[in-house]
């Protein structure tokens, strides 16, 4: 909580009150890292101004590499299995205890919410628990930003906290085209992607869309200045998981669980400070329950950033985990992370190849596909050393000078899974009752899903067509 002054008036105080500080979530998708001050080449210069004020975490990590159970951790506390949101909310899964959002814990300590733009773990966002959902014609940034600035003016007339989702579609796909010719020329691919015309254009045209983010952010922030909000408001901003480019979003790699997260306001997230430790988006509600006061709920699995911002401790955890189960098709994946090691597992024995419905079409899948990237089948287990191949190209898991690890890696994993009742225990996981998906052997998220269901017949005919059918239709892949 905050200390702010009642009567403002010269030499006096009248009485000093405490107040619970507004919370404003600025969300993304598919952003990963790649953003200015994360030292790539990447104009953004109004999440360079929110670092600058703030503080920054360079190893931040989300709960799962898909969009809905990447969402469904950060507002939950809890691991995505824990959550329910085994797939995606828009393919029929959804919250197992809705009730459990912290927008519902919020409400009881006398917080008021609303929701603008994304949020993607309901089909229905008015059974989140949201106060106010604005009701838009789009989540892109032209929709979102306005509307975000004109519930921040408005809220900051009433006396009741707030708690604020601002959630963006960029920078999913499709992207925006290139906003220049010098940047589809000289941008450069993520490092695991071959460097040619069409990834370097496919680059430049994320850019793009990082850019036009750059700027609904920006008009957020502003927001904030314009109605006096910035002493007393927490910021939390960041995105679902890593770029909708192959071997990113959807792998246990850190360049699909790794995840810009900046925060600035009350609980000393000021000075434009850098934190290098690993940190979790499971540790988002537990900072916010801190901040605000709140007790937090006995089923929070993260741990407040408060003693690491302010300096009490020197790293947060000895190891995060991730996973994901379903993206457009099955693929069961689980992982543990410490600051210097990783093991990944693969759950699928049935199928030991890759699995191209879970990469978002693109001109680089193009590439990549072409290539022969699905006829070469990922390893089923993979170990690497992060300090000598922060790149994760060298897998290790038949070295034996890291017999030790790897035996200590695999317990940590199993020993959370079993703490977690992680349904991957008992066997493969069904689809949930209700859902759909793409089968492993199917190269689109946009072919027929099983069951069938009018948004994938449209998908398929725009396909068919030439059309968009991956990312910006009636049913984004993530």
């Amino acid at each position: 909580m905050s200390t702010i002054l009642v009567d403002n008036q010269p030499g006096r105080v009248k009485s000093i009150a405490m107040v619970l500080p507004n919370l404003l979530y600025i969300h993304s998708h598919d952003t990963g890292r790649y953003v200015q001050p994360y030292g790539y080449p990447v104009p953004t210069p109004n999440i360079q101004h929110l670092a600058d004020q703030g503080v920054l975490f360079r190893q931040a990590f989300c709960a799962a590499p898909v969009c809905s159970g990447s969402r469904a951790s950060l507002l939950t506390g809890q691991c995505t299995h824990a959550t329910g949101m085994l797939g995606l909310a828009h393919r029929g899964y959804r919250l197992k205890y809705p009730e459990r959002h912290i927008v519902n814990v919020l409400r009881s300590a006398g917080y008021w919410s609303g929701l603008i733009g994304e949020q993607h773990v309901s089909a229905d966002p008015g059974e989140v628990g949201y106060d106010h959902v604005v009701d838009l014609d789009s989540t892109k940034v032209r929709d979102v930003a306005p509307a975000a600035a004109r519930l921040i003016a408005e809220r900051a007339q009433a006396d009741q906290p707030f708690f604020i989702s601002v959630g963006f579609f960029e920078t999913h796909r499709e992207y925006f085209e290139p906003s220049s010719v010098r940047d589809a020329l000289y941008s450069r691919p993520p490092e695991n992607v071959v460097d040619t015309s069409k990834t370097r254009r496919d680059m430049a045209s994320f850019k793009a869309s990082a850019r036009s983010l750059d700027q609904g952010i920006g008009t957020v922030l502003n927001a904030l200045e314009e109605n006096d909000l910035v002493v007393n408001t927490l910021v939390i901003m960041t995105t679902d998981h890593g770029l909708a480019f192959p071997d990113a979003k959807a792998t246990m790699y850190d360049r699909g669980i790794g995840v810009m997260l900046l925060m600035r306001g009350p609980g000393g997230f000021e000075r434009g400070r850098v934190f290098d430790p690993i940190v979790s988006h499971l540790d988002i509600f537990p900072t916010i329950c801190d901040v605000a006061g709140i007790d937090p709920p006995a089923w929070l699995e993260g741990v407040s950033l408060l003693p690491l911002v302010r300096g009490d401790i020197d790293e947060l955890h000895q190891e995060i985990f991730a996973e994901v189960t379903y993206h457009a098709a099955y693929e069961p994946q689980r992982a543990v992370r410490t600051a210097r090691y990783k093991y990944m597992r693969r759950f699928d024995e049935s199928h030991p190849g890759r699995v191209p419905a879970n990469v978002d079409d693109s001109p680089t899948k193009d590439v990549i596909l072409s290539s022969g990237w699905a006829e070469i089948d990922p390893p089923r287990e993979s170990l690497f050393d992060l300090w000598l191949d922060p790149s994760e190209g060298t897998n290790r898991i038949g070295d034996a000078a890291l017999a030790g690890v790897l035996t200590d890696l695999k317990g940590r994993l199993h020993d959370w899974m079993v703490r977690t009742k992680d349904p991957l225990l008992e066997g493969p996981v069904a689809p949930a009752e209700g859902t759909w998906y793409n089968t492993v052997d199917q190269i689109s998220p946009a072919d027929p899903t099983t069951p069938p269901t009018p948004h994938s017949l449209t998908l398929t005919r725009r396909a068919r067509n030439g059309g968009d059918a991956a990312g910006g239709g009636l049913l984004p892949t993530a």
